[in-house]
């Protein structure tokens, strides 16, 4: 697993050893970023569920501002400070439920959602983004869920834009709309 392009462009990062952690493939990381390569420069990015902050790093390496990394999970907060570090960059990395943090948060322009398949978490956690209000307007939330998984409308201002099908997985693309 690498970095595609930007500063970092090349570097080798680390993944883990156990299957608790699912790291986005390189396929569908890809997609994810020819989706959204306009909306990245200058902007503040949260790595919900970081798992390896794979996607956060790659933000980060095309100019992204800021990115701040959650995970409750012990080995992920490891393995992403050391996939930073091996990247030359610096950011928060929180582990933490990812809901609290929601609750207690800043604005974001740029939110991935990408929990664990079967923990039912993607409700709650749009839920929360929805009723706290921390995507800026014109902000993007991408959430990568398996193919057959419905995901939910949003109440407005936000707005399910479109789902991408890459085999097993599904990119579904939230927007906030500028009011």
């Amino acid at each position: 697993m690498r970095v595609i392009t930007g500063t970092a462009r090349g570097r080798r990062l680390k993944t883990p050893e156990n299957s608790d952690i699912r790291p986005t493939t390189d396929n569908v990381k890809e997609s994810v970023f020819n989706i959204i390569q306009f909306d990245i420069e200058g902007r503040r990015v949260l790595d919900l569920f970081a798992g390896t902050g794979q996607l956060g790093i790659e933000c980060l390496s095309r100019g992204a501002a800021e990115a701040v990394f959650i995970d409750d999970s012990r080995e992920a907060v490891r393995i992403v400070k050391d996939n930073l570090k091996a990247c030359g960059f610096s950011a928060p990395v929180l582990q933490q439920d990812a809901l609290s943090y929601l609750r207690s948060c800043g604005r974001f322009d740029l939110i991935f959602v990408d929990p664990p398949y079967d923990a039912n978490l993607y409700e709650p956690v749009l839920e929360t983004i929805n009723s706290v209000d921390i995507l800026s307007d014109g902000g993007i939330i991408l959430c990568e869920s398996r193919r057959e998984r419905y995901m939910p409308d949003m109440k407005a201002p936000y707005l399910k834009r479109r789902d991408y099908n890459y085999g097993r997985v599904k990119l579904t693309v939230y927007v906030k709309e500028t009011v």
